[in-house]
């Protein structure tokens, strides 16, 4: 039993296995051909509470910590389950509400987001911009008691099935500041763009959004105006830890499924585990993953009691990203031709890992910001 976690965490893990296992590893293929999970999905993980795991009760939440929260992104991240977009609606637009948003947004979002009706987007990403936010176009200008909208998003997780989208603005398209305005799926001159064809995350809808004119109310401003940037990065760290989450859960799923693939699969007459390469390949990966396990173990450990830095999140997202890239190519490789086979959770797997390095902050992002505090 791992430290960091006490015993409602493991209970709470059973009921998440449980409805990963019957609810979703049997439809991933179906929702991989056709790009998106139906909404359906998202009802039954709200009426088995399992979304939105730190949101308060008295918004109609669960209630709990962020070891709940990793115990779902685990259970994700065990299934392969990459088509699924819970943890950016659970873990990363819910916590902008609960931190920044006012008494009425919490009571009209919260409870309908706890419940899977309303599915949370955020719109940062623009075409030709990257990581630059502060080179951001996207406007919000201030009319009366309104604010209208106009810009373009892209690479949105869960912008198919997006109820919500919390999106950031420049309110004077001359500065640096951002402001995050909220914008239901229904206001008119809102549209979602095409779900983009990617190389791997087949079933996750990311798509491109589109603000043509959009009246929003000023109530659905999150935080203050000219303070988007800053709350950004105070939910970076988490964000990162969340990728490392997944990581080191991937590799050390896929690292057992390798052990029992080489241990069955005969070469020359003897199973590929009694070849020394593979042993020494294996163990090798073992001293890796364990490493990682521990140092991630930690790090989760230092956000529940609200200890984690920036830097420690931005190397947890480089280590797990760079690693999983690494060990999941050579699980690939002892698999040998079948490793190549879509049926196989390898094959998948492999793909869906090499946007670790990219999404989140790039690899190099991550140094940078470790460098800083040489």
């Amino acid at each position: 039993m791992r430290g960091v976690f006490r015993e409602d965490h493991n209970m709470f893990r059973d009921q998440a296995r449980r409805f990963v296992d019957r609810e979703i590893v049997p439809y991933l293929h179906e929702w991989e051909k056709n790009g998106i999970v139906p909404k359906e999905v998202w009802l039954k993980a709200g009426e088995n509470g399992l979304l939105c795991s730190t949101v308060p009760e008295e918004y109609g939440g669960p209630g709990g910590d962020f070891g709940h929260s990793a115990v779902m992104i685990e259970e994700l991240a065990r299934a392969n389950a990459t088509a699924v977009g819970f943890t950016t609606h659970s873990e990363i637009v819910t916590p902008y509400i609960v931190a920044y948003g006012s008494e009425e947004q919490k009571q009209q979002w919260l409870p309908r987001m706890v419940s899977g009706e309303l599915i949370g987007v955020i719109a940062m990403s623009e075409p030709g911009i990257g990581s630059d936010l502060r080179a951001m176009r996207t406007s919000a200008r201030r009319d009366g008691d309104d604010y209208i909208v106009n810009g373009q998003k892209t690479f949105i997780t869960n912008g198919g099935n997006a109820g919500l989208v919390v999106t950031a603005t420049k309110i004077d398209p001359a500065a640096k500041e951002l402001t995050l305005i909220c914008v239901e799926e229904d206001r008119a001159g809102f549209a979602k763009g095409r779900l983009l064809e990617k190389i791997g995350l087949k079933g996750q809808d990311t798509a491109e959004l589109f603000f043509d004119e959009v009246r929003v109310p000023v109530g659905n401003r999150l935080g203050e105006e000219g303070m988007g940037f800053k709350y950004l990065t105070h939910q970076l760290a988490w964000e990162r830890l969340i990728i490392a989450i997944r990581a080191a859960q991937s590799i050390d799923t896929l690292l057992e499924e390798t052990i029992g693939y080489t241990r069955e699969r005969k070469v020359f007459g003897k199973p590929v585990l009694d070849f020394q390469n593979t042993r020494f390949k294996l163990a090798e990966a073992k001293a890796q993953a364990t490493m990682l396990r521990v140092f991630v173990d930690d790090c989760l450990a230092k956000v529940m009691r609200g200890e984690l830095t920036p830097e420690i999140a931005a190397m947890a997202k480089l280590l797990g990203s760079e690693m999983q890239g690494k060990l999941l190519d050579e699980f690939l490789q002892l698999h040998g031709g079948y490793g190549f086979m879509s049926e196989y959770k390898i094959s998948r797997a492999w793909v869906d890992a090499r946007v670790a390095r990219i999404y989140g902050g790039t690899s190099e992002i991550m140094k940078e910001i470790i460098g800083r505090t040489l």
